[in-house]
């Protein structure tokens, strides 16, 4: 058996003497310092579609923005509940001319979608048509709209037997005026449905990027209880 190490003092404790020039005959070692700056050519990265730079990782913490300038950064929703939303004028489908005061008079389902074709935006747009004869039955009409072109909205329209209004909102003109905000810190655009009653005010405001379903949900539950 290994004996146990011991506290004990009673131990001599060697010594150890240098000579009193030992440390002069060191050798002089070189110093080593990094004069180059790092690359100052952006590199991408596709996580979250953020762009990253060398320069932007260098930065010093005082650089930085601070937490207050990211609050006022955010972005919130212009139009909300008991509000009429700003007038609009955008090209359909077919190409036709479509303004915001052609639905008045009636209750009005409209949503932004983030693009034609995508998996959340299919499963959006043909459940807004499974439902299509209840919303009708409530006496509302329903508006789909995003950033691809009129084109593009007629062959998805086609595609899937889309019963209702496709509008095309090119540059995202409408979409920033309402203030419909993004999701990834605005690298995707958001999915977000109003309803808005027969005298042109929104009743209902209603967001979720991952659960397009619920927005039919929402929005016929609201629309039976009006």
């Amino acid at each position: 058996m290994l004996p146990l190490c011991s506290s004990s003092t009673s131990m001599a404790k060697p010594s150890l003497t240098l000579p009193t020039n030992s440390f002069s005959t060191l050798p002089h070692l070189p110093s080593f310092q990094n004069t180059s700056p790092l690359p100052s050519t952006p590199f991408n990265s596709q996580f979250l579609g953020l762009k990253l730079s060398h320069s932007s990782i260098s930065k010093t913490p005082s650089s930085l923005p601070s937490t207050s300038s990211f609050k006022r950064v955010s972005i919130f929703a212009k139009v909300t509940k008991g509000t009429k939303p700003p007038p609009f004028t955008l090209k359909d489908q077919d190409g036709k001319t479509v303004s915001l005061d052609k639905f008045k008079g009636k209750p009005l389902v409209l949503y932004f979608y983030p693009a034609d074709e995508t998996p959340g935006c299919t499963k959006q747009a043909c459940a807004f048509r499974d439902s299509y004869e209840k919303f009708k039955k409530a006496g509302a009409q329903v508006v789909g709209i995003s950033g691809d072109d009129s084109a593009s909205h007629k062959a998805f329209a086609t595609k899937y037997r889309l019963p209702f209004t496709l509008l095309s909102d090119q540059g995202n003109k409408v979409r920033k005026e309402w203030g419909v905000p993004g999701d990834f810190f605005g690298s995707l655009p958001g999915r977000e449905t109003y309803v808005i009653d027969k005298n042109g005010v929104v009743q209902l405001v209603y967001n979720n990027q991952f659960q397009p379903e619920k927005h039919i949900d929402e929005t016929l539950k609201l629309l039976q209880s009006l």
